[in-house]
Order: C-alpha cells, then structure tokens, then sequence
C-alpha cells in the first residue's frame, strides 16, 4: 500500500526575489499578483498557480498584520478546502521531488505560503 505521507523536506518555502538554485526543484508561485519589480524571466517560476492564493478579500483584510495571522491562517485554511485539485496536484509533485513554494511577502513568517505548505503537509487529502 502506497504511504500519502511527504517529507517536509520535500515542500520548502522561498521568496521569489531570491535567487533561484537547482536544489527547488519545481518552483511555484503561489501569490495571486506577480510580484511588484519582478520580470517573468528573472522570476524563474515553473508554474503559477494565482487559483490557490487566499482571496483578494481575504488578502486585503489580512494586509500582512501578524495580529491578524491566526485568524488568517483559519480562513486560509478553510478556503484552500475549495482547492482539492491543486492541492493533491502539488503533493504528487513533492513525492516525485523538491517543490518550492515561492512568495513576494516581505515577511517570511506570516504569509500565504506557509499556511500552503502546512496544509499540504497536513494529510494527504483535504476534505
């Protein structure tokens, strides 16, 4: 029987304004705007999957106040419960290899992607 299990090495976090290196892997963008300054080329995403960023209401709400990152991270995960396609999509990606989640946010700690990434290490199937 196959284990649905990923190793959390296999799902990483980075912001896209750092420079790429072969140790991501498939590299995914997971904000729903491009990052401000950032050419397409020089972004060296694999794919971009605006869908599965937090709503534009609940992105704005949140603005990146870490005060409000608890309650951000409930609704996040609530609406990424939406997103069953895409999630089982990057987990099957992460069995086969590195995925890199990639973020614009300033801040490392509080933002989109790492709820993305717990969620997706949560279990292997969101109900």
């Amino acid at each position: 029987m196959m284990t649905h299990a990923i190793a959390a090495e296999s799902i990483r976090l980075k912001r896209v304004y750092e420079s790429a290196s072969s140790e991501d892997g498939m590299r995914i963008l997971v904000d729903r705007l491009w990052p401000r300054g950032l050419r397409k080329e020089d972004a060296a995403v694999d794919r971009w999957l605006k869908e599965i960023a937090p709503s534009t209401e609940l992105r704005q709400w949140f603005g990146h106040d870490p005060v409000r990152w608890p309650e951000f991270r409930r609704r996040y995960a609530a609406e990424l419960r939406q997103h069953t396609t895409m999630l089982d999509e990057i987990r099957e990606l992460a069995k086969q290899g590195t995925v890199t989640l990639v973020f614009g946010a300033h801040d490392e700690q509080h933002n989109d992607a790492v709820v993305l990434r717990e969620v997706l290490l949560k279990g292997s199937k969101a109900q």
